[in-house]
């Protein structure tokens, strides 16, 4: 009886070393960019595989593909994503004892799980993680935040801000802007009304408010609620 319980044990736990890590799965991402920096921003849930919110500095292995995807991207709001290979999103974690340094994904011009197509030429691109910007694990719990804070991305004058996770349930947004070079990259914070989208007005004005500087915006890369219900 005890030999046999010993066994099950055993059998168990070698069944729990092999399974597949909590966040192995297909992370669909945002790309976006040009040619001053190349984004991708994991579309998060609040639920195992998916919930971390994660953003990318990226490029392409291939510098010839990799330049034509930045002149493509650069100086448009048009959505495009990022379908990879299956791999452990944890792997982004700073700690994380094997980081992920590349994967290979598809390039989607539109949404890959919509009406989105691959686009001709590039194959299972090789994805290099150059940067992590953001990687924070989602708490399932219902929470409300009054204000929108938005995360800077990019270093010169062509900038975006992608709004924080914070809240569920919340809406992710990711929204393009030129800058002057020298302005600050602190996280820009307006007023949130919901779930609905922040008004283009408010980040505009929140922009404008950094001191002696001009900002314009260029539009929506992304706008959805409906994975951070």
């Amino acid at each position: 009886m005890l030999r046999t319980l010993f066994l099950s044990l055993f059998l168990l736990a070698s069944s729990l070393a092999h399974a597949a890590p909590l966040t192995w799965g297909l992370h669909g991402m945002v790309l976006f960019g040009g040619k001053q920096g190349l984004y991708a921003s994991h579309l998060p849930m609040f639920h195992a595989p998916h919930d971390y919110q994660a953003v990318l500095q990226v490029r392409l292995a291939d510098p010839v593909l990799d330049a034509r995807l930045r002149q493509q991207l650069d100086g448009h709001t048009a959505l495009w994503t990022l379908e990879p290979e299956h791999f452990e999103l944890a792997r982004l974690l700073p700690a994380a004892p094997l980081p992920l340094r590349q994967f290979q994904a598809t390039v989607v011009r539109g949404h890959f799980e919509k009406d989105g197509k691959a686009e001709p030429g590039y194959g299972a691109a090789a994805i290099i993680v150059e940067r992590v910007l953001l990687m924070r694990q989602l708490s399932p719990a219902p929470a409300t935040h009054a204000s929108a804070r938005y995360l800077q991305v990019g270093d010169g004058t062509q900038r975006f801000l992608v709004k924080r996770i914070d809240s569920r349930p919340d809406f992710e947004h990711i929204v393009a802007w030129t800058s002057p070079q020298d302005a600050p990259h602190d996280d820009v914070v307006v007023a949130k009304t919901g779930v609905q989208e922040t008004p283009a007005a408010s980040l505009q004005a929140a922009l404008r408010a950094q001191p002696g500087k001009t900002a314009r915006l260029r539009g929506t890369v992304y706008f959805s609620t409906e994975d951070v219900r």
